[in-house]
């Protein structure tokens, strides 16, 4: 019972530990988290540096957090550190170097949440002075001694460079502070070595200054090369070379010692303690050089020579005759040496041999060579022998040059009279360079000469009558003719500028109504194809543009209105791309002739009308009075002649009502006297003959019955009957 009491109190003890955090919903949130550098950001070799994390935690309780704190150089972890304190971390950098230089971050985890400050950089200036410590102070000549260069108290990548005099001999990286090196000596006598390093920091580095020097003594080893040769002097290309390579020495053991003879870069021969060598001597530039070279271990001795050698005889030449030689035409190839030794060699015990793999050629006398150029290109060589000595010419590259063809005759864009016209004259096959002549007629034109695959033969001419253009040709020569081959006659369309536009319609301009069709034809003078648009005046745009292979085009309206009354003309242009204009016609739309005959059968139909009209209102016109008036009445019977009368007269007797004004009587008392315009109504009955009888009373006044002023008319008798008027009735 007791142990469990105490294990109980040891786990409540652990777990309530003043650095735990006891809740695990305690909240918090990272404020602000800063990095400094102290003293400074830029600081001396040997200062001590701080670099300081602060961070701003806001928390619900008063535990301490568990903090996780990195530091970060050039991108780099450089130390990490978990604790629950909330002071400022500090990195300490005691006695700063150079490599400590660089851009440092400070990041801080808490649980789940993080935070980076941003980075400072810090430069750290000043590098120690090297040391330079040597193994020996006398060495032999291929003897090794051991260099140690040292950098007190710097670190990172170190680049260490060790110097003989003021030639630098080795170089080394390392990750310390000291770089060891193993040196050889080539030369005798006094060397001084020193050394010095430079610091790397990416992108920057820092050299130091140079250490201490260290005086090295060489000495020389009792070996000596020897390099002879027979004979040393009046070498003449031939002769025969004897070469001795040895070596002498006071040492007792030569078990390491080895030889190598060379002439050049050729390896002639090799051997321990002793080399012979046998040979031919060339002339070369700048002489035989010779060479004896003794290795030991990494000890090297040489000697060397350099023989000149006379030529005997120059490299021979090959040359082709004539310079250009056409396709399978006799040429000839002269092999020669220019010069050679005439103390030693005369010009007969010369032989000449040329290779032609393919094409053998008929050899001639002292290296001349004939036969037949091939139709492609092809290459030569000879060879001239004397006493053991051959030399080979350089190659020589045959090419062959090409007739040129009959030249073919064209234009070079369009031929247009009045403006120059450019003639192309051009052959399918021929070597360049090609003489082109442009004739006319019988007689030279211009003449050209094309040098280069890109150019063409091109003459500016001008014609003044189209058929003039047939009167050209060209000729094409390339060789040593005196004439070359000439081409066709030139075959080409000649474009005629357009003139003389003329714009005309159809029908004729009186003929022009309504409801019509009208036809613009223009017509020019040139060649065509050719362009044609209709214009109207005062519209910019054309009422129709159309191309024609005709010289005349015609424009269509199929049907007109008086809309279409105005003025119209034409322009035209071809691939002269000279724009004519023609006249200007002025169109006027009359009227359709159904209208004109419509408005004259109205206005006929109206006169018509307006004449039954008039004749009825005088026809059915009554005699009025302004007096009284009686009414009497009469039978009249139709006239015998008037059968449109008679036809209409009925059964009932014809009986006429008038107005009849009473006379005025001559005796008072007989007449009363009536006032006003009283009338009296009487029935005429018509007389046999078809007359009313009527009696010549005179003047008679007419009233109107609608109160219209009287009017006064006459009456005649006519030559009939008359019957008694009744009396007047009161």
């Amino acid at each position: 019972m007791g142990l469990l009491l105490l294990l109980t109190s040891t786990l409540l003890s652990s777990y309530f530990h003043p650095g735990s955090v006891v809740n695990a919903q305690h909240t918090f949130t990272i404020r602000d988290i800063s990095l400094s550098i102290e003293p400074s950001t830029d600081v001396t070799r040997g200062t001590n540096v701080t670099v300081r994390c602060k961070v701003t935690v806001s928390s619900s309780g008063q535990e301490a957090l568990s903090r996780e704190y990195t530091i970060f150089k050039d991108g780099s972890i450089v130390y990490t550190k978990t604790t629950s304190s909330s002071e400022d971390f500090l990195y300490p950098l005691p006695e700063a170097r150079v490599s400590n230089s660089g851009k440092y971050k400070c990041k801080i985890k808490i649980g789940d949440r993080q935070s980076t400050s941003e980075a400072k950089k810090l430069t750290v200036r000043g590098l120690s002075k090297p040391v330079l410590h040597l193994n020996k102070g006398v060495v032999t000549e291929g003897e090794e001694l051991t260099a140690t260069c040292m950098a007190p108290g710097e670190t990172g990548s170190i680049f260490f460079y060790f110097y003989d005099n003021s030639k630098e001999i080795q170089e080394k990286l390392v990750n310390s502070n000291q770089a060891v090196a193993e040196l050889r000596f080539r030369s005798t006598g006094i060397h001084k070595i020193h050394c010095a390093y430079t610091v790397l920091l990416t992108p920057d580095s820092f050299k130091s200054e140079e250490s201490n020097s260290v005086t090295v003594s060489v000495k020389e080893l009792d070996i000596t090369v020897v390099l002879e040769i027979s004979p040393q002097y009046s070498i003449f290309e031939g002769d025969r070379l004897n070469i001795f390579c040895s070596i002498q020495t006071s040492q007792r053991s030569t078990e390491k010692m080895f030889l190598y003879l060379s002439e050049g870069t050729s390896l002639l021969s090799s051997g321990a303690k002793k080399v012979n060598h046998s040979m031919v001597a060339l002339a070369k530039t700048g002489g035989l050089m010779l060479e004896c070279r003794m290795e030991m271990g990494h000890l090297v001795k040489t000697a060397n020579k350099t023989l000149p050698v006379t030529e005997l005889f120059s490299a021979p030449t090959l040359t082709v005759s004539p310079a250009e030689v056409f396709q399978r035409e006799p040429m000839t190839l002269t092999c020669k040496s220019e010069s050679f030794a005439s103390e030693r060699l005369q010009s007969r015990d010369l032989t000449y041999t040329l290779y032609s793999l393919g094409n053998p050629l008929k050899s001639g006398n002292s290296g001349i060579f004939s036969g037949k150029a091939l139709q492609h290109e092809f290459n030569y060589t000879c060879t001239a022998r004397a006493k053991g000595i051959e030399k080979h010419s350089q190659t020589l590259t045959v090419r062959p040059r090409v007739f040129v063809s009959a030249p073919k005759i064209s234009v070079s864009g369009k031929a247009i009279l009045g403006q120059p016209i450019q003639i192309l004259c051009e052959s399918d096959t021929g070597s360049l360079p090609i003489n082109y002549t442009l004739w006319k007629g019988y007689g030279i034109e211009d003449m050209t000469t094309v040098h280069m695959p890109f150019q063409k033969a091109l003459f500016t001419v001008s014609i003044s009558k189209p058929e003039e253009i047939k009167l050209y040709m060209c000729e094409a020569n390339n060789g040593r003719r005196e004439e070359g081959p000439f081409g066709a006659r030139l075959t080409a369309n000649v474009t005629v500028p357009l003139s003389h536009a003329m714009l005309s319609v159809l029908p004729a301009l009186h003929d022009i109504s309504e409801e019509g069709h009208l036809n613009l034809i223009c017509s020019v003078e040139g060649t065509p194809p050719v362009t044609f648009k209709w214009y109207r005046v005062g519209e910019s745009q054309p009422l129709n543009a159309t191309t024609s292979d005709q010289v005349h085009k015609d424009y269509e309206f199929p049907v007109i209105t008086k809309a279409h009354s105005g003025k119209y003309y034409c322009e035209a242009f071809n691939h002269a791309k000279n724009i004519v204009r023609s006249n200007e016609v002025t169109v006027e739309v009359r009227m359709a002739m159904w209208k004109k005959a419509l408005i004259g059968g109205i206005c006929l139909l109206i006169v018509t009308v307006l004449v039954l009209v008039f004749g009825l209102y005088f026809r059915s016109k009554r005699v009025r009075v302004d007096r009284a008036a009686v009414s009497v009445w009469s039978e009249r019977k139709p006239e015998a002649g008037n059968d449109e009368e008679s036809s209409m007269v009925s059964n009932e007797p014809d009986v006429e009502y008038t107005e009849v004004v009473h006379p005025r009587s001559a005796d008072p008392a007989r007449v009363p006297l009536r006032k006003g315009t009283d009338t009296v109504y009487s029935e005429l009955q018509n007389s046999p003959h078809g007359a009313a009888d009527h009696h010549d009373y005179g003047s008679v006044e007419y009233a109107e019955l609608n109160g219209e002023q009287p009017e006064i008319s006459q009456h005649h008798p006519q030559d009939s009957s008359y019957q008694d008027l009744p009396e007047p009735v009161d």
